[in-house]
Order: C-alpha cells, then sequence, then structure tokens
C-alpha cells in the first residue's frame, strides 16, 4: 500500500479544484455565448478540432457532423434559420463539473418554422473543456420530438 502525504493530497486537490473552476468558467461563456447568439465567441471557445457528437436524424437540417470551430459554432445560426426564433426555449437545469469535464442537463422546446409544429424534451450536454477550449461535445435530446417536427 502507498501511502501519500497530506501535502501530495492538498496538492491534487487544488489542481483538481482548479482544473474545475476553469471548466465552469468555459461552460458558462459557452452559456452565456449560446444565449446571446454570439457565433464569434463561440468560435474562439472551440478547439481547433472537436469531439462533436449528436445522433444522426436526416430529417432534421441543423443536426450534421460537425469537427471545426466555425462548424460548431454554426449549429446556433442554423437552428435558429431553421426554427422560430421567438418560440425557441432551454433551460439548463443542472451544471455539474469533474475537472475538466462539464454534464449540462435541461429542457428545450422550440417550433420548425417550415412545418408549424413544435418540439420539446429534455436534453443533456457533455462537454470536456481542455486549455480553456471545448474540445467534446456530446449532446443527447429528444430526437424523435424533433424529428416529427420537422417532418411535413
Amino acid at each position: 500500500m502507498h501511502d501519500q502525504s497530506a501535502e501530495t493530497v492538498a496538492s491534487s486537490a487544488g489542481t483538481a479544484h482548479a482544473a474545475a473552476d476553469a471548466t465552469r468558467a468555459v461552460v458558462q461563456e459557452f452559456l452565456a455565448a449560446r444565449v446571446a447568439g454570439d457565433t464569434e465567441r463561440l468560435v474562439e471557445l472551440f478547439a481547433d478540432k472537436v469531439d462533436w457528437m449528436l445522433a444522426d436524424n436526416p430529417s432534421v437540417p441543423w443536426i450534421r457532423p460537425r469537427s471545426t470551430p466555425a462548424e460548431c459554432a454554426a449549429q446556433f445560426t442554423e437552428l435558429m434559420e431553421h426554427t422560430v426564433p421567438e418560440d425557441m426555449r432551454a433551460s439548463v437545469d443542472t451544471v455539474l463539473v469533474d475537472g475538466s469535464d462539464a454534464a449540462l442537463f435541461g429542457h428545450l422546446s422550440g417550433t420548425v418554422r417550415t412545418t408549424g409544429k413544435s418540439f420539446e424534451g429534455p436534453f443533456a450536454v457533455r462537454l470536456t473543456v481542455e486549455d480553456g477550449r471545448i474540445t467534446r461535445h456530446h449532446l443527447y435530446e429528444n430526437s424523435l420530438s424533433i424529428s416529427e417536427a420537422c417532418t411535413p
């Protein structure tokens, strides 16, 4: 059994706390940029290569593979182009941070512009922040409701 000194344990805890604080700060900036529709800031927040995951959904025009900062930031613009902006609602109920990882849980709803149909449901996002930039963005949402709203 290996004994760690109290100083080593405290140093590790301090490092983990600092990483979590840095992650939380980037997540808050990300949320503020999304709310403001600030795609320039979103581009700055995404890393040069992003592990972007969102379940394939061919009937939803704003859901597609992405990996560059510009592609990732464009998701917001594409979502607004295909939905009624006044009807879009998203609330984040919980943000959990563990080192460089964050999980956000909430609820979203909206109306698809071309069909007039609404969608709604819970969502979860897993973000990873490295060197102050988002390297992972995995979104889990009610894809059935969104797909049905996009189908005429």
